[in-house]
């Protein structure tokens, strides 16, 4: 297992204080660039649907000028699909997506999708894309993402997020624990994140069996007051921290 806790940078919400004017500020491909400055590993967009953030122009330009792995989230439709195949993003990461909710708020339901989740996984990884599957820290979903065939999993911290009594907290905790753990033992790399802050990332960043944790909305609201360079790099120490 690497010692080195990787760190995604969700640059979504950069495209949404644009799409607020219109116009081309701020840019998303410049955020991705000074996260890679900052320690980043990889980068991470979500292209919806309904293409509220991130927009295609985007996913061609962070393609063409961004060295880190670009990891695509998407919802398990064949539109999104076909942009997946064309672009070849270092991974894909299969989201639940419902027109009218804010953000992926539930975990992707792998059990009861495998039907449609399967021939999605399959055409995907054939591409040579790395598939994870986004779903709640439930020992069920873990393994049915596992006979989905999907090498990778990434457990959605929400509800860990955002608990404000300590026994919720250390009950969500304890979810995550045993789905880190379970996971680990079916074969499966974890993965992590959702809502993830500087307060609440040590206890995750310090369970044993994450290999990469994605965090996006905190570090870009973050960035208004201290620029996205510093913050991220006080992100990628305090996830340090937790794991030395």
């Amino acid at each position: 297992m690497s010692h080195h806790l990787r760190l995604g940078v969700n640059i979504d919400h950069v495209a949404t204080i644009r799409n607020a004017r219109g116009g081309l500020h701020p840019d998303p491909v410049r955020a991705a660039l000074l996260a890679a400055e900052a320690g980043a590993d990889g980068i991470t967009a979500h292209l919806r649907e309904d293409r509220r953030h991130i927009t295609d122009a985007d996913l061609d330009a962070l393609i063409g000028s961004i060295s880190l792995p670009l990891n695509l989230e998407m919802a398990a439709t064949d539109e999104m699909l076909g942009i997946a195949l064309k672009h070849r993003p270092h991974a894909a990461c299969i989201v639940p997506e419902r027109r009218a909710e804010r953000t992926t708020e539930g975990g992707l339901d792998a059990a009861g999708q495998h039907n449609t989740l399967a021939p999605i996984i399959a055409r995907l990884q054939d591409a040579g894309i790395r598939v994870s599957l986004f779903i709640a820290p439930d020992l069920h979903q873990l393994e049915a993402a596992a006979k989905l065939g999907a090498p990778v999993v990434e457990l959605h911290t929400g509800p860990y997020s955002h608990a404000l009594a300590d026994a919720d907290v250390a009950a969500e905790l304890a979810r995550l624990h045993r789905a880190a753990e379970h996971g680990a033992s079916l074969g499966l790399e974890m993965h992590a994140g959702h809502g993830l802050t500087f307060d609440n990332v040590g206890p995750i960043a310090a369970m044993p069996q994450l290999a990469e944790l994605n965090i996006g909305h905190f570090l870009i609201g973050e960035a208004v007051f201290t620029g996205l360079g510093p913050a991220i790099a006080r992100m990628r120490a305090a996830m340090d921290a937790a794991r030395a």
